[in-house]
């Protein structure tokens, strides 16, 4: 596996980290395909029931490489661009919950790869922005669509046009970040959720998070149907048993994924 994408397992958490901190852990297509590899061991990773995703360095990642792009044509933009769809469209599908870890700046490909994690942690001293139309160009990642969907239509369209860099606080009251660390304690902090959150019915979270992601885009009616039929589901399994015996004898459950 390429060391451009750390892959570290400390029992049920995942810890994914972008290892180019020379260029501030910039995407270029080595990166990219690098993601690729650590998303699909993770997939495959059968005691894995939370993941974190953070960066090497200074920097979360501060955007895609603009040496490589500087060289692009039409066609080499589209594939660049698809590229970086298809691995974000595959983080963003992981049937376990990634929790960005933002330890520095998070700058146009570098935002759209934490609007790809279920939600954002992040140390204060975090920068966010979608800053494309500086260079010439927008968002190609999913920043013009996941950045609406997170922040609202109107605010987002206020980041992309005018390309500004917001701080980990602003970012936070604009519900791009659920929570804002000191950056000592932003590892620690974000373990111990994804610590919380592994301890939970693992089929339960990953029908969860299949639910509203499905859902999210969908009229009210058909979202509701898609949440009855993912619960309705959680009843075959030994986990729902389990927790719910563990409940009514007052202790602690023992959940298996099953």
């Amino acid at each position: 596996m390429s060391d451009l994408v750390l892959f570290e397992v400390d029992g049920p958490i995942a810890t994914l980290t972008i290892n180019r901190p020379d260029k501030y852990n910039a995407l270029n297509v080595a990166v990219l395909d690098a993601l690729h590899e650590a998303v699909a061991r993770l997939a495959r990773e059968e005691g894995v029931r939370c993941a974190i995703l953070t960066g090497a360095g200074k920097a979360f990642v501060a955007g895609a490489d603009i040496g490589e792009m500087r060289g692009f044509g039409e066609e080499e933009a589209h594939a660049f661009s698809a590229r970086g769809h298809e691995v974000l469209a595959g983080l963003e599908a992981l049937h376990v919950p990634v929790i960005a870890a933002v330890n520095g700046f998070a700058l146009g490909g570098g935002c759209e790869l934490a609007l790809a994690c279920d939600f954002i942690h992040a140390s204060s001293r975090a920068k966010f922005g979608q800053p494309e139309v500086k260079l010439g160009v927008i968002p190609g990642f999913g920043g013009t669509s996941r950045l609406a969907r997170r922040v609202g239509v109107a605010r987002a369209r206020e980041l992309v046009y005018s390309g500004a860099m917001i701080s980990a606080e602003e970012a936070a009251r604009f519900g791009l970040v659920n929570q804002v660390h000191e950056p000592d304690a932003l590892m620690d902090g974000v373990r111990a959720l994804a610590g919380q959150i592994a301890q939970m019915g693992p089929y339960a979270v990953g029908v969860a998070k299949k639910v509203l992601l499905e859902g999210e885009e969908r009229p009210l009616a058909e979202a509701n149907g898609i949440e009855t039929a993912g619960f309705a589901s959680c009843f075959a399994t030994d986990d729902q048993q389990e927790g719910m015996t563990a409940f009514l004898e007052k202790r602690d459950a023992a959940f298996t994924g099953r």
